[in-house]
């Protein structure tokens, strides 16, 4: 680790330890997943919640009347799994390629996954498919906006190839973001305009139960994958030249991280629509507790990631008449969350 990251890492250490950092991430996600079971149109209390689970798992039938158990199971349940699972994805994903690219202001659609999505489920709504073709359509969209940005940037790549992948990421991002104008213009303006604009705002109302399995085996094995490679991401920060002397072959090393990375996004950004901020916001708050070491970085990236979209998602549905979309809220909070750590953050963070 090079001299200026390991002063930085010491003094964000200094401000709280590791485990208490991540300890701390822990307690935030508990305390607004029971908030999240508790609160809404339906109030339901916390000691129903713990007989509904306890009945689950022990196969017995639940002490709580029926619309207590549907609300539970089968509304809230599902959604708060999506969020937590989404919400840790991303930021997951954000921390990752924050190391690889070397720059703080990276997010996760930095290759152009949220555009390949959104113009993959835009086009389904266009085609007037089911809801699952169309999640399937931002899934496949999303990994080939980012095989094509890495093609690209194997192609032309010669003495750089982190900023030829950046540039190349902003190029088919905007290429992919005219195809959503386009489709988007051709749009039926009473049916299909309003379900394209609504899914592109984000929001996690229609989440069911069988939604859970087609997002969390991606978001796991992503995840998974930049866990296990966490000790050569602090290696990847270091410049090229620095980190091939220690023995790491950068080119399949960055491949790696960037499909892990690419597919919890995609399978997200499919899930969810279009849900910025959190992969940009949350590893500097995780940063900020434990340090910029991804063995610490990556696991309270994705606490802090989960407990922070779920506590957006219960805001979104609770504070106002109707369901207010995600990506708004996100701005909203995040905005301020990320000015503030901009005014304190650390000069020569790497």
């Amino acid at each position: 680790m090079s001299g200026p990251e390991a002063r930085a890492e010491s003094r964000l250490g200094a401000r709280i330890g590791a485990g208490a950092g991540t300890a701390l991430a822990l307690g935030l996600l508990l305390l607004a997943v029971a908030v999240a079971f508790g609160v809404g149109r339906f109030p339901v209390g916390l000691g129903e919640v713990a007989q509904v689970l306890l009945a689950k798992l022990t196969g017995r039938p639940a002490a709580v009347p029926p619309a207590v158990e549907a609300v539970v199971m089968q509304i809230r349940g599902p959604r708060i799994l999506a969020a937590i699972l989404i919400g840790a994805a991303l930021s997951v994903a954000g921390a990752a390629f924050q190391g690889l690219f070397r720059n703080p202001l990276v997010s996760p659609d930095i290759l152009g996954a949220s555009s390949g999505a959104a113009f993959g489920a835009v086009l389904g709504i266009w085609l007037s498919l089911g809801v699952l073709a169309i999640e399937a359509l931002a899934f496949a969209g999303g990994l080939a906006a980012v095989a094509a940005v890495y093609l690209v940037g194997a192609t032309l790549a010669r003495r750089d190839p982190v900023l030829v992948l950046v540039l190349a990421g902003v190029v088919i991002g905007s290429l992919l973001g005219a195809g959503v104008g386009l489709v988007k213009y051709l749009a039926d303006p009473y049916n299909q305009l309003p379900a394209m604009t609504f899914w592109l705002l984000g929001s996690l109302s229609a989440t069911h139960a069988l939604d859970l399995a087609a997002l969390a085996l991606p978001v796991v094995l992503g995840t998974a994958v930049l866990l296990l490679l966490r000790w050569r991401l602090d290696a990847l920060s270091l410049p090229e030249e620095e980190a091939r002397a220690l023995g790491l072959a950068t080119g399949p090393l960055r491949l790696a991280i960037v499909a892990a990375a690419t597919l919890v996004t995609a399978a997200s950004v499919a899930a969810a629509g279009i849900v910025g901020w959190v992969g940009l916001v949350v590893p500097h708050l995780a940063r900020f507790l434990v340090g910029p070491g991804f063995a610490r970085l990556i696991p309270t990236a994705a606490l802090l990631g989960a407990g922070y979209l779920l506590v957006i998602d219960t805001l979104a549905r609770t504070i106002a008449p109707v369901e207010v979309p995600l990506g708004i809220l996100t701005a909203v909070v995040g905005t301020p969350v990320f000015l503030w750590l901009l005014a304190g953050a650390e000069r020569d963070w790497q």
